[in-house]
């Protein structure tokens, strides 16, 4: 795997440490349980996967390099680099600036650019319409282009399936940049459908089997489909592609049921020609970040605490995961913990803040997770260590945690 140049204040010697270690123990990838690092009062378990992603850390090292080689010049993000907010704080101290909000509404007119401005695309890639514009305007956009490599594999499967005439189902969030990105791609090449989720995919089922008509179709999915989309065409043809930071075994359960569909409107003999195999699709570090989230849940802890931007559509998959078992607190990084009873952890039902009063329990020993999204540095996970470490016990040098990985 390459070793990127990312900032060096992103490091931290903890949990580069812990993660040093499991991939000398574990070099296939193959254990995933935690790791358990017991300090004075409290005992830590950490994920064997989790923090930067290869899609990141590459998107991270072009950044940094983009200001570097480009001291006099206007230097431009599309939109967000990655979902956190300290390392999008960060690139902006530098003079970068948006041109665009996460969901696409403008910040900055494009008319305002010039053919020596720098403009960066951010790790999610953008839509087709978007980079025409760019290219029309004659904006260096190829030099500093951090367009996850996993997310150009979706879009050049989705590429190939429009070629063999197979509509596009992508299980995404249809305002996420990302998701917007790949319908633009798969949609110049064949009729595509954004779903949400299992929910939205059985509606699909019952459309393709019959039971739901044209209009409860194009109510349903208003806003969500390509062009002229029409179901009593292009729904005889599917192949099912993803958003790369939603759960995978969402998007494999998806793909599972409308392989089950197809095969209860053309049968075991035909399926091979009304479904298309894309496992293939699905990105490895959000893989390997869910397996060991699943890791975790096979162990008892007081609590969990993860790591990351808001708006973060990976991490809240985590947090979604963990909150099944454990009192689950998510927080973008030490500044949200109050005190031992008191925290400001983010809601993924509600999208708000709240502060809560029943942060770590009065115990001998207390077990907390913790874990952080695929675009949440390293750093700020190992200060929310040492946040925990001096509210529980302020006698402790918490960087004698170091000896004890």
């Amino acid at each position: 795997m390459k070793q990127f140049e990312v900032p060096e204040f992103y490091r931290s010697p903890i949990i580069s440490k812990v993660k040093t270690k499991r991939r000398l123990e574990d070099p296939r990838k193959k254990d995933f349980t935690p790791t358990e690092i017991s300090f004075g009062k409290v005992t830590f378990l950490i994920p064997r996967h989790f923090g930067f992603c290869y899609g990141v850390e590459n998107a991270i090292e072009k950044s940094y390099r983009a200001i570097q080689e480009n001291p006099e010049k206007r230097i431009f993000l599309l939109s967000q680099m990655i979902h956190n907010p300290d390392v999008n704080i960060d690139l902006q101290s530098y003079g970068l600036q948006f041109l665009q909000d996460t969901e696409g509404n403008q910040l900055i007119p494009f008319e305002t650019l010039t053919t020596e401005d720098i403009v960066i695309i951010p790790a999610f890639g953008t839509t087709l319409e978007i980079e025409k514009r760019l290219r029309e305007i004659g904006v260096n956009i190829d030099s500093y282009n951090t367009t996850c490599p996993f997310v150009e594999k979706v879009w050049n499967r989705s590429e190939k399936l429009g070629e063999t005439k197979h509509t596009i189902i992508i299980h995404g969030k249809a305002k996420h940049e990302e998701t917007r990105a790949t319908f633009s791609h798969s949609s110049s090449n064949s009729a595509a459908l954004v779903i949400k989720d299992l929910k939205e995919a059985k509606f699909l089922g019952e459309v393709i089997l019959g039971s739901k008509s044209t209009k409860d179709f194009l109510t349903f999915f208003e806003g969500k489909m390509s062009p002229e989309f029409d179901p009593t065409l292009h729904l005889s043809k599917i192949g099912v592609v993803n958003q790369t930071t939603m759960l995978a075994t969402e998007t494999q359960e998806i793909a599972d049921y409308m392989r089950n569909i197809m095969l209860q409107k053309y049968g075991e003999v035909n399926i091979k020609s009304h479904i298309a195999d894309t496992r293939d699709t699905l990105c490895y570090a959000t893989n390997d970040n869910q397996s060991a989230t699943y890791g975790l849940l096979e162990t008892e802890a007081d609590l969990a605490v993860v790591v990351g931007g808001y708006n973060s559509s990976n991490t809240s998959h985590l947090v979604e995961l963990l909150e099944e078992k454990f009192p689950t607190f998510y927080i973008k990084n030490q500044g949200e913990i109050l005190s031992k009873s008191t925290i400001n952890s983010f809601d993924i039902h509600s999208s708000k803040i709240i502060g809560q009063t029943s942060f770590i329990p009065e115990k001998e020993n207390v077990r907390i997770i913790i874990s952080s999204g695929a675009s949440c540095p390293d750093a700020l996970v190992d200060g929310v260590l040492h946040k925990i470490i001096s509210i529980i016990d302020p006698s402790l040098d918490s960087a004698e945690l170091l000896n004890q990985i």
